[in-house]
Parts: structure tokens; sequence; C-alpha cells
């Protein structure tokens, strides 16, 4: 009799462990996108100290105008508008949007209302065709029209652009710090910037900047994490006690002077939400006249933000592989969303920042980055004072960083061998900080490359939506020698 020595049978493997991740990790996709909380944490206070300024400067710009009636929109009022729409449409943005992307009142946009509608009309036509300029990208958006447009742009041209806004939001950065300046028209000189305020640097704000930029790109070298952040706050505190011990005449720190408020605490103002009469303009300046205000309002809040969302979404790695943005869809239409929210609170419409870089380079790739910045503002309204304390020398080395950071992820990517896209790309990233203009970055880019493309033959090449875009932007330029402006 043979015995069969029993053989205990194998276990079954154990299943792998999943990685343990919490419900907000999951909603915003943090982990699977590379990132983490306190990245995102970091990234939204970076963005909002780099675009706080925001909240002195449309007050200013929309506060300055007066409309046909001679009335002008009060301070305290517009600061609260500036405010609450920011917290809103950012919010939104990173709920909705799950993008690292902050959307303020946009420069720009808020001259054109403070300038070209206001003085034809009353303030509320005014803000009223902002909000008409809104539903019609919220249309857009429906139909899938914006979406389009922005799937045509070839992948050079979308790395050129990104380019351009690179070098437009270092420019900001070096204009808005006071390490260059405009040359006064009275100088008649075809040169338009110098160095400093007159043609040297001097005064302390300035050497807060460049000790910032230095501390900035010193951090960024050595990989330090909430590199952009850390640079802001020392910076801060720097001007803050460079401010108090000096306190020298004729130092210029621009918008924001480095002081500690004496009540940091300050009730907000609601009076303009609502303040609007959505067809009361066409009335003042006739349906013709009413509708191109709407379209130059349109076209300035549809490009600037198609450019900051291909530029912002390419830094943050968040493209697939044909460059398109996934769910791009719901982006677009909190972006339609903010500019109608803000002609409905008077604060000018709002859009995407190119300042939403700033979060990015410090690790931000989500939504939940939107979110903190939409609640910083949210803690402004009462803390205005206490928000608008950092100067612009302390948050704009920021962007002369991320300026760089742009260019050095996105010029190896252009075919500079195919002139018909190289050509059209350096023109679209010279053009921005040229003309101090996103859109018109785009334009030139965009009918460049259309022409180039029919001139070497390649015409049938180009999606039709290029050429669409690409003929309203001729016919955009060429509204003043029309008569039609």
């Amino acid at each position: 009799m043979s015995t069969t020595a029993h053989v205990p049978a194998t276990p079954p493997p154990a299943p792998a462990q999943q990685p343990v991740t919490s419900g907000l990790d999951r909603f915003f996709k943090i982990s699977e996108r590379g990132s983490t909380v306190a990245r995102e944490i970091r990234g939204g206070f970076a963005t909002f100290f780099a675009m706080a300024y925001i909240i002195v400067l449309n007050p200013i710009i929309l506060g300055s105008a007066k409309d046909m009636y001679g009335h002008q929109l009060d301070g305290g009022q517009l600061v609260t508008a500036t405010v609450l729409t920011a917290a809103f449409s950012t919010l939104l943005m990173g709920v909705i949007g799950n993008v690292p992307i902050a959307l303020a009142a946009g420069l720009g946009v808020n001259t054109v209302v403070a300038l070209q509608l206001a003085p034809r009309m009353s303030w509320a036509d005014a803000m009223g065709m902002v909000v008409l300029a809104g539903f019609v990208v919220m249309l857009l958006v429906a139909t899938g029209l914006r979406e389009r447009v922005m799937n045509a742009v070839p992948t050079g041209l979308r790395k050129g652009i990104a380019i351009g806004i690179g070098l437009f939001i270092m420019l900001i950065g070096l204009v808005d710090s006071g390490f260059v300046s405009r040359i006064p028209d009275a100088a008649h000189t075809t040169v338009p910037l110098q160095l400093g305020g007159n043609g040297h640097l001097h005064g302390w704000p300035v050497l807060i900047f460049v000790l910032g930029v230095l501390l900035t790109l010193a951090l960024i070298v050595r990989k330090a994490p909430g590199a952009i952040l850390i640079s802001i706050v020392v910076m801060t505190v720097l001007a803050l006690l460079v401010q108090s011990v000096t306190d020298l005449p004729g130092q210029d720190w621009g918008l924001t002077v480095p002081q500690w408020p004496g009540n940091p605490v300050s009730a907000p103002d609601f009076g303009l939400i609502g303040q609007v009469s959505l067809f009361g303009g066409f009335s003042k300046v006739g349906f013709l006249t009413g509708a191109l205000f709407v379209f130059t309002v349109l076209l300035s809040c549809f490009f600037d933000a198609m450019g900051t969302i291909l530029g912002v979404g390419d830094e943050a790695k968040l493209m697939d592989e044909r460059g398109n943005l996934p769910g791009i869809n719901k982006v677009l239409i909190v972006d339609g969303i903010a500019v109608a929210a803000g002609g409905a609170t008077s604060a000018s419409a709002n859009t995407c920042f190119v300042e939403s870089t700033a979060g990015v380079g410090e690790g931000a790739r989500t939504g939940l980055a939107s979110v903190v910045t939409g609640a910083l503002f949210a803690v402004a309204l009462f803390l205005t004072p206490l928000a608008t304390m950092v100067p612009s020398q302390a948050a704009t080395p920021a962007l002369v960083a991320v300026g760089f950071l742009i260019l050095a992820g996105s010029v190896r990517d252009i075919d500079w061998a195919d002139f018909t896209i190289a050509v059209p790309a350096f023109l679209a990233m010279v053009t921005m900080p040229f003309t101090y203009s996103i859109t018109n970055g785009i334009g030139i880019g965009f009918i460049s490359f259309c022409a180039l493309r029919l001139a070497a033959g390649r015409g049938r090449e180009v999606p039709t939506a290029m050429y669409v875009v690409s003929a309203i932007f001729v016919f955009y330029y060429a509204m003043p020698a029309l008569g039609l402006t």
C-alpha cells in the first residue's frame, strides 16, 4: 500500500492593494494627475497673490470713467463687485471645470467697457451688453463651435500661443513691478519702454522685485517645494519692513503700498449687484453699433480665455495625446458664465487669468487650487485691506519665473523647419507682449497661418474653422477703417 503525501493547496494570491484615496482626492483627481493636496493649496495661494492686484486695479479703471449721463461707479461697491465675481467664477471653475485656472475681471475688456461703451450709454446699459456677450459665449459652447475652433488650432501654433502668454506675463511682471516703464509720448521717441522710471533702476521697490526674482529662481533651481509662494511671503515681509523703517518720499510701490492696515476688516457693499439693462444700450447707439460693441467684448473674452486655457493646460500637462484638454466644454461653459456674471455685478466681464500659471508653477494640477483661490477671494470680501497689502514687487517675480518655465517647456515642440507653422507661431508669441494683448497675438497667428498655408499650396490642410475665425479677425482689424467703431 502506497501513500501519497498531502500537499496543501496553494492559497490564492492576495488582491493588489489599491492606494487609499480620500473623497477629495477622487473628486478632483489629485493623485491621478500626479499632484498632492499640499501642492494644490500652495498653488491656490500663489495664484491669488499673483492676481490680487485686480481688487485694486479694476475699481480704478471702471471708477475713473463716466457714462453718457456723467455718472461714475462707486469705488467701494466696485471692490465688492470685483471680489465677489472673482470668488464665484473661480470656485465654479474649480468645482465644475476641475482645472487650476482662476478668473477675475479681464484687463482690456474693462477698458473697452469704460472707454467705449459707457460714454455712449448708461452704466447699466454697458453692463447689459457684457451679459449678452456672456450669453453668446455660452451659446457657442452649447453648439460645439467654440471647442471646434480650439481643436482646429495646430499643435505648433498652440505652443507659440503658450510661449506668447509666457512672454506676455513676464512683461506684465516687469511693468507692474516698475522694473521697466513706458516712455512718455512727450519724449518723442520710437522706443516704447525704458529701464526703471527714468532709464535707471533706483528705489527700494525695484530692489525688492530684483531680490524676489533671484530668490524665486534660486528656489526653483533647488527644486524647493513652494518656491513661488515662499518668495511672495518673504518679499512681502521684507517690503513691510522696508516701508516701515525707511518711509522715504518718492518710493513708487504702484497701486499697493506695503503697510499693515489700521483696520483689516471692511464690510462689503453690494449696491451694484443686478444693476443691468440688457437691451437699453441698443436704443442709445442703434442695433448695428450695439451689435458691434457686443462683438468686440465677445472677441476679447473668447480668445483671451482660449489662449489662457491652452497655455495653462499645456503648462500643467493636462492635454491628451492629441493636444486637447479633456472636459474642455465644462471649462468653456464656466468661462461664459463668468463673462455674464461680471456684467450682472457691474465688475465687467470675468475671464481666465494668465496669472494662474503662478499656481501651476507651484505644482497645481486640479480644480482644488481654484477652489482655494476662490475661497481666498471670498475671504477678501471682508479683508480687502489685508488682501491688498502685498505689493506688486513681491508678487510679480512669480510671473517672470513662470514666463521662463513656459517658454522652456514649449519652444522645443515647434517644428521650426516648417515655416508655415514656425512663422505664425513666432508672430503669435511676439505680438502678445509687444501689443499687450493675447487676442492680438492669436489673431495675427491665425491669419498668418492661413495665408502661408495657402501660399505654400497647402490650403486644404487648414481646418475650415481656422479660415472662418481668421476672416472674423480680418473684419475686426478692418472695423476702424470701415468706420464701424
